[in-house]
């Protein structure tokens, strides 16, 4: 940490103060989420900052709870795609063999359907909730890291000290959790927040569509379909969250890149 570039600090510093926004969501926001407080589309005050939005609602206001609503799917989806891909990935390269090549092709299955589509189409005939959004996002996304996790896993596996804990008897669940995975948590942490990001623009992209967060809970995908007419007539209410969106993907890129600059793919064992 005392090394730290300044592209990683700034990073920090604006996650930190997204997540702690998001957490702290109500007892900073200045009205409430679906409160109208005023005229539409109202300009920047010192009553709203940001002015209002398409009915009246602070839009500042809006925008924190968003926030928190965009955080919170986007980091439960990725911690699922995280778990679910690492443990089938990392069991799909300890197995080897025929587990190995059905699990694989049934990823190369799904993977060959474009996430987008593949939610819309899932999302058209399930209830749309938040419980509902998590689990399709984090599910298709765990292909991706299924890919990863099995790619690294595979070179791990074949190392001497994997090779020493077979011949001492260890079990899978062993050679799993206490030889590949530790050598393996570099790159996938790296690439959560690459994937964290992708779930934000992905759960935007669906509120956008109509098939995310619905009304009159606020998302930042949804703040912009709510807002767009706004654009023709000069007013920038649908900006602030493309803004809030882009900020945090860079931040969160900067951050990532940091720790994958400080990592190989590959310890040589734990030492």
């Amino acid at each position: 940490m005392k090394n730290i570039p300044i592209s990683a600090m700034i990073g920090l510093f604006f996650t930190g103060l997204y997540f702690a926004a998001a957490i702290l969501a109500p007892l900073i926001a200045p009205y409430g989420m679906a409160e109208v407080v005023g005229d539409v589309w109202e300009p920047a005050s010192s009553e709203h900052l940001l002015g209002t939005d398409n009915i009246g609602r602070d839009l500042l206001s809006r925008m924190i709870y968003g926030g928190r609503t965009t955080i919170f799917i986007a980091t439960v989806a990725t911690a699922l795609s995280f778990i679910t891909g690492s443990v089938f990935g990392l069991l799909a390269a300890v197995l080897g063999g025929w587990a190995d090549q059905a699990m694989s092709r049934f990823v190369d299955l799904i993977m060959s359907i474009p996430s987008l589509i593949f939610a819309l189409v899932v999302l058209s005939v399930m209830p749309v909730t938040i419980p509902v959004l998590i689990l399709v996002m984090g599910l298709l996304d765990s292909t991706r890291v299924y890919r990863l996790a099995r790619a690294v896993a595979v070179d791990i596996n074949v190392m001497d000290y994997v090779e020493a804990a077979k011949l001492r008897g260890e079990g899978r669940g062993w050679v799993i959790f206490r030889e590949i995975l530790p050598n393996a948590l570099s790159p996938l942490v790296a690439e959560m927040g690459l994937r964290f990001i992708f779930m934000v623009l992905f759960v935007s992209t669906l509120s956008f569509l109509g098939l995310g967060v619905q009304p009159p809970a606020a998302d930042w995908g949804g703040i912009v379909k709510e807002n767009k007419e706004g654009i023709v007539y000069g007013i920038g209410a649908a900006l602030w969250p493309a803004v809030a969106i882009a900020t945090l993907a860079i931040s969160v890129n900067l951050v990532a890149d940091w720790i994958l600059n400080r990592t190989t793919s590959l310890k040589g064992g734990r030492g």
